[in-house]
């Protein structure tokens, strides 16, 4: 799902928001909804990213420990009275 496409339908929402924030807001901007769309927008992509690192992390490492594991056998073996 591609958040920043301008062609996708918008619609209204209700937010619950700090008012003398949005009044301080409305003063700066003649496109509150746009801001916010646009923060929001930075905000998912954000978390998109820091989402696929970590999991591109524990990958990794999942990996690592496969590789010395098919490499040295598992630290368990020497311990199993199996």
């Amino acid at each position: 799902m591609k958040s920043d496409d301008a062609a996708a339908r918008k619609r209204p929402v209700n937010l619950t928001l700090n008012e003398d924030l949005v009044n301080q807001a409305k003063g700066l901007t003649d496109n509150l909804s746009q801001v916010v769309e646009s923060l929001l927008s930075g905000y998912v992509a954000k978390a998109r990213d820091e989402r696929l690192a970590k999991f591109k992390a524990v990958e990794s490492t999942v990996k690592l420990w496969n590789d010395f594991n098919a490499k040295s056998g598992s630290i368990a073996d020497e311990y199993s009275s199996l």
